[in-house]
């Protein structure tokens, strides 16, 4: 989209860009955003992170996370490209972190976390909008017009 004169695009994460004249709610969804990446790396590197009491919970939880870390970032973009860059970067982030844990002597490399890791990418892009709630712009909408 054309940018008001004054202000400019500077790069972000992975080529993307936002203008400088983010507002208050795209400032705190990206922060939120970033958090959950933070809290994602750390879940999957300290020694015992807290676990489902169920079968397979491990699975489950890396299929959240990783759902949730893709469709809260496809909120703020509805370019297919720029959505396929996050879903690379995502994936890559699990291989990436499951590599670190086999580097560990407290948690342990698993193919089936990486393989939960891709599912949950996959299904965090299906279920981002148009398909699934819009919740970002549905936010904007009820919070930015009452101005």
């Amino acid at each position: 989209p054309p940018i008001p004169e004054g202000r400019h695009r500077r790069p972000l994460f992975l080529g993307m860009s936002a203008d400088d004249g983010m507002d208050a709610l795209e400032r705190t969804w990206r922060c939120c955003g970033w958090l959950l990446v933070a809290l994602v790396i750390i879940f999957s590197l300290i020694p015992s992170p807290p676990a489902l009491d169920v079968r397979a919970g491990d699975k489950l939880q890396h299929l959240f996370a990783y759902a949730l870390l893709m469709g809260w970032f496809a909120q703020l973009h509805r370019e297919t490209r720029v959505r396929l860059r996050l879903a690379a970067a995502f994936v890559a982030l699990g291989v990436a972190l499951e590599f670190l844990q086999g580097l560990t002597s407290w948690r342990s490399y698993e193919g089936y976390d990486m393989a939960a890791n891709a599912v949950g990418v996959l299904l965090g892009y299906l279920a981002a909008p148009p398909r699934g709630p819009d919740v970002y712009h549905r936010l904007r909408r009820r919070f930015l017009s009452r101005g």
